[in-house]
C-alpha cells in the first residue's frame, strides 16, 4: 500500500525497504540498533490477518523514516510491561516498536503521520491500543512529547530499559558512554 503526502510517499514496510531501515535506524539511534535479521524479525510481526502494521516514510525512493508496530497478536507483555494498569485487554493492545525519522526531516510531521497509519492498519487488526516504550533521553524528551502529544498517557518508568541490549547483544546507545542506563516510560494509547 502505498499514499503520497506533502512531497513524502507513504508505504506499508516490505523487505525492499530494509536496507533504508536498517541505516536510518543505526544513524539515528547508535550502532547496531537494527540489523537485517532483527527487521526481518520485527517485520514478521506487523502482520495480522495479512495486515501489516509497520509503515515507511520515503522522498523518492529514501526511507526518511519509519514506524515498526507489532500486530496485538504478535508479542507479549515482558517484565518492562505493567498489563494490569492499562485500560484495556492486554490482548488488545498493539506494541509500537520504534517510530524514526531523519533528523534533517523532523517537525513536518512525519512521525505522526506514520503513526496515524499505524494505528489505522493496527484498528483493522482489532487492536484497541497500542503501547510504547518512549526513549525519555530523546534530544530535548522530543520523544515523549511527540507521544503525549498524539494522545500517548505515562503508565510507569523503567530505569534502565535498555542496559541488556547493551550488554548483550551490541547496542551502542548515541547518549551513554559505555553501558546504556537510560530510563524508559511505558505509555499506552487507547484507540477511538
Amino acid at each position: 500500500m502505498s499514499e503520497q503526502s506533502s512531497g513524502i510517499r507513504y508505504e506499508t514496510l516490505t523487505p525492499a525497504h530494509f536496507e533504508g531501515v536498517v541505516t536510518l535506524g543505526n544513524f539515528v539511534h547508535g550502532d547496531n540498533y537494527l540489523t537485517e535479521e532483527s527487521l526481518r524479525q520485527m517485520y514478521d510481526k506487523s502482520f495480522h490477518d495479512g495486515i501489516n502494521a509497520s509503515w515507511v516514510a520515503l522522498d523518492n525512493d529514501k526511507v526518511v523514516g519509519f514506524r515498526l508496530t507489532y500486530a496485538h497478536s504478535q508479542w507479549q507483555p515482558d517484565k518492562w510491561c505493567s498489563p494490569d494498569e492499562w485500560t484495556v485487554p492486554a490482548d488488545k493492545v498493539c506494541y509500537f516498536k520504534c517510530n524514526t525519522v531523519s533528523p534533517d526531516r523532523q517537525g513536518l510531521g512525519i512521525g505522526s503521520e506514520m503513526l496515524r497509519r499505524s494505528i489505522a492498519s493496527a484498528s483493522r487488526q482489532g487492536a484497541l491500543a497500542g503501547l510504547a516504550h518512549i526513549w525519555l533521553a530523546s534530544p530535548g524528551n522530543s520523544a515523549f512529547k511527540y507521544f503525549s502529544k498524539n494522545g500517548g498517557t505515562l503508565i510507569k518508568k523503567h530505569p534502565d530499559k535498555w542496559r541488556y541490549e547493551a550488554i548483550h547483544e551490541g547496542y551502542d546507545c548515541p547518549v551513554c558512554e559505555g553501558i546504556c542506563d537510560c530510563e524508559g516510560a511505558e505509555m499506552l494509547l487507547t484507540f477511538s
